[in-house]
């Protein structure tokens, strides 16, 4: 009875969602908002939320997406406290000796609890509430500094955080905080390329010249701009991150079957690798820089925790084969095929992940000067939206935020005035 239970609930994540994410990719978002929000269908809260609140992020509904990474947080809540907490306190959370793995309650790798508040940070930075755009993006990269302690490792991670964080301390005008967060991004060897351009003009701005020079030997001499030049900034998640598949062995043994499973990543094609934003008045155009690499990160961190998955499932298939051995002791052949199928059933790998992720994330920070223009915003081997005409006035910043998923693009302006060209 135990095994046809355990059979009938051994659906993987990846079948469970399947519609939810082929919805997701096709660009029908109210479905895929609806089947990722019911937790009857993900079987996790943390994923729930989390895949639910990056579709609504795609879709532009930032209220929305604030509602689900909120709840995906509260879900990871337990392990985001032990890991703030100490390098020990998280590895008593995470040292689980389930049945299997997938019958524990899933609270996100500690890479995934990173993007959630990242994700928070982007969606406050879009409507304005620049203040708690601070704390989501100060609480991500504190997480992020847990887990390399944790694994004793450093990660090409935080640009997506340190970079939110930096320009809304630009928008508020205190560039000396702003400064702070481009060095950290520096300093990690990640989104260099667009830090090192700010850190130039900053540096420049303030009169840093201590540092200066360093900055200018790195990456040449600040951005030629245009008298009271306005800025539009491109954030964007490019593509999708890699998902989760089985890699398994089972042994016969003359006391019964020892298996063992773990998971491995498995990548998906990526027909867009970068976006581009042309200001179609002066045909001026900049290719996306990757602020960091999300699949790189998933990987890397799956690479330090298989030891101590490995181990698991070792000492969890030697106790199992225990178990058969008493079986068939017990009940001869009968308790032999029993234990050596329960054993097949319930060793399994946790194949559970934020499958909506991106691949990486970018952005840009095109320079144009104060006035009306048209902008395009182009996925490199994909779609292409026509973003609109705005009037910029003289110093202000325009951010758009977008996301390509294959082809497809979508992207949401925040600031600047809409203006009708049909009217001029």
């Amino acid at each position: 009875m135990l095994v046809l239970v355990l059979t009938c609930g051994c659906a993987s994540y990846p079948h469970r969602t399947a519609q939810a994410f082929a919805d997701f990719q096709g660009g029908h978002f109210d479905r895929a908002l609806a089947q990722y929000g019911d937790e009857d269908v993900v079987k996790s809260a943390f994923l729930s939320g989390a895949e639910a609140g990056t579709v609504a992020l795609t879709a532009g509904d930032w209220e929305v997406a604030l509602g689900h990474l909120h709840y995906a947080a509260d879900a990871a809540e337990d392990l985001e406290g032990r890991a703030l907490a100490g390098r020990d306190r998280l590895a008593e959370g995470l040292a689980s000796w389930a049945l299997n793995d997938t019958m524990r309650s899933y609270q996100g790798e500690g890479f995934e609890r990173v993007y959630v508040h990242a994700g928070l940070a982007l969606a406050y930075l879009a409507q304005g509430r620049l203040d708690s755009v601070y704390v989501e993006a100060r609480r991500s990269n504190m997480l992020l500094e847990a887990e390399e302690e944790l694994y004793e490792t450093s990660y090409r991670a935080g640009g997506l955080g340190h970079f939110i964080s930096a320009l809304a301390y630009e928008l508020l005008g205190e560039y000396d905080q702003a400064y702070i967060d481009y060095k950290r991004m520096e300093a990690k060897g990640v989104g260099t390329a667009l830090a090192g351009r700010s850190l130039v003009r900053i540096a420049t701005m303030l009169g840093r010249e201590d540092e200066l020079p360093t900055w200018l030997d790195r990456y040449g001499p600040d951005t030629e701009r245009p008298a009271g030049a306005a800025s539009v900034v491109v954030v964007a998640g490019v593509g999708l991150a890699p998902y989760k598949i089985e890699n398994s062995m089972a042994v016969a043994t003359e006391d019964g079957l020892l298996t063992f499973a773990a998971p491995m990543y498995q990548f998906h094609y990526q027909p867009v690798m970068a976006l581009r934003l042309v200001d179609q008045e002066s045909g001026q155009g900049l290719v996306t820089d990757v602020l960091e690499s999300v699949s790189d990160v998933a990987v890397e961190n799956l690479e330090d925790r298989l030891a101590w998955m490995s181990v698991k499932s070792i000492a969890r298939g030697v106790l199992k084969r225990e178990l058969t051995k008493e079986a068939e002791d017990k009940h001869g052949a009968l308790g032999r095929l029993v234990g050596d199928l329960f054993t097949a059933i319930t060793e399994r790998a946790d194949l559970r992940c934020w499958q909506t992720l991106p691949d990486t994330w970018q952005a840009c920070r095109l320079w144009v000067p104060p006035g009306t223009s048209s902008f395009t915003l182009e996925a490199i081997g994909g779609e292409s939206r026509f973003l609109g005409t705005y009037a910029l006035e003289p110093g202000e910043t325009m951010v758009v935020i977008a996301r390509s998923v294959g082809p497809m693009l979508h992207a949401h302006v925040i600031g600047g005035q809409p203006v009708d060209p049909t009217l001029n």
